[in-house]
């Protein structure tokens, strides 16, 4: 009784198999909430891909995946001086993220023979080494022998259009920097077309494709979310309910289903999309929202049904229309959700 996700296993196990055979060098991303699944599971699931390092978003989120998976683990959020101490036990398996001048002498200093891949500034502009910062960082590895440079790394939008120029244009940058050792470059948001390409072009180095959503997500199909009714009430127009005291606007029933805040129901992450369909289903939604009908990600029947009041923490109240079929207590019905923000129950794969 909950928040479900139910995932078919061959077929979604089929898929990852396909996606690292066609993927050279993979390194499976676990960060967050595991896309759904929980990062445990995903560490679990890459040991038995055979890959040998997998990606978290941030130290903290080491402990949970450093015993379900045996190799390297590559942390992405880059490393700073406040960071505390690693644990000794994981230290030689972590490889760390830099991107400031400051933070390769501050590490080698904390740690003299520590893992390393250096991001380069992309036109994200999140974190990362400009190409003055790059050469600087040269000089300070020469003077660490013991530092274990293990690459560079990319983190390129997802606007559309081919990344290959920008690429290109990083990795000259690096090869004149002179850093000794370099041969292995860490991408993602690259094409298996890009990627094929990348790698013809530069035969001397590794590439390394980072994979979150394409590979875990790739499969929707193989993917189903439900929620549980609790409780279901017959309501007249003009009937109270709920913590505000709303009104019912016409006849019909209130359903009680599983999944709200807690679960991340209800919760919307910011949309890049600024196209005028996108900008007319922001004013739609508005709109709804002024007279007490919003859509809800749960459907019956096919048919999106609308809140009755905002998501509870673990409950949600839907509104069902006169003449619409009322499902019983017990019955599951589909949910839509976003499964990057979304935490479940019940996680069954077959």
């Amino acid at each position: 009784m909950g928040l479900t996700l139910t995932v078919d296993g061959p077929r979604w196990r089929d898929h990852l198999r396909a996606y690292a055979d066609a993927a050279p060098g993979l390194v499976p991303v676990v960060k967050g909430n595991g896309y759904g699944f929980t990062p445990g599971r995903l560490a679990r699931r890459s040991e038995w891909l055979g890959v040998d390092t997998i990606a978290v978003g941030t130290y903290e989120e080491l402990p949970e995946v450093a015993s379900r998976f045996d190799g390297s683990l590559l942390v992405l959020t880059p490393w700073r001086p406040f960071l505390p101490d690693l644990d000794p036990a994981l230290a030689s398996r972590v490889i760390h993220t830099v991107g400031r001048v400051d933070d390769v002498d501050a590490l080698l200093t904390r740690q003299p023979g520590a893992r390393m891949v250096l991001e380069l500034l992309t036109s994200m502009r999140r974190h990362g080494f400009a190409p003055r910062g790059l050469w600087e960082a040269a000089g300070h590895l020469r003077r660490h022998p013991g530092a274990r440079l293990e690459g560079l790394a990319l983190h390129l939008p997802l606007a559309q259009g081919s990344h290959l120029g920008e690429v290109r244009r990083h990795l000259n940058d690096a090869v004149g920097a002179g850093l000794d050792g370099l041969d292995t470059v860490w991408v993602s948001h690259l094409t298996r077309d890009e990627l094929t390409t990348l790698r013809s072009s530069y035969a001397d180095f590794t590439i390394r494709p980072r994979a979150g959503t394409d590979l875990w997500l790739g499969d929707r199909g193989a993917l189903s979310v439900t929620a549980t009714v609790l409780d279901v009430h017959e309501v007249d127009r003009g009937d109270s309910f709920g913590y505000r005291g709303r009104t019912v606007p016409k006849s019909g029933h209130l359903l009680v289903v599983s999944g709200g805040t807690a679960h991340g129901i209800g919760l919307e992450a910011p949309m890049g999309d600024s196209s005028i369909k996108a900008r007319a289903s922001t004013l739609a939604r508005g709109g709804l929202d002024a007279v007490g009908f919003v859509r809800s990600p749960f459907s019956i029947d096919g048919k999106q049904r609308l809140f009755a009041e905002p998501p509870h923490m673990q409950a949600s109240m839907l509104f069902l229309p006169a003449g619409a079929r009322v499902p019983d207590v017990g019955d599951q019905i589909d949910v839509r959700v976003r499964y990057t923000a979304t935490t479940f129950d019940t996680i069954t794969v077959s």
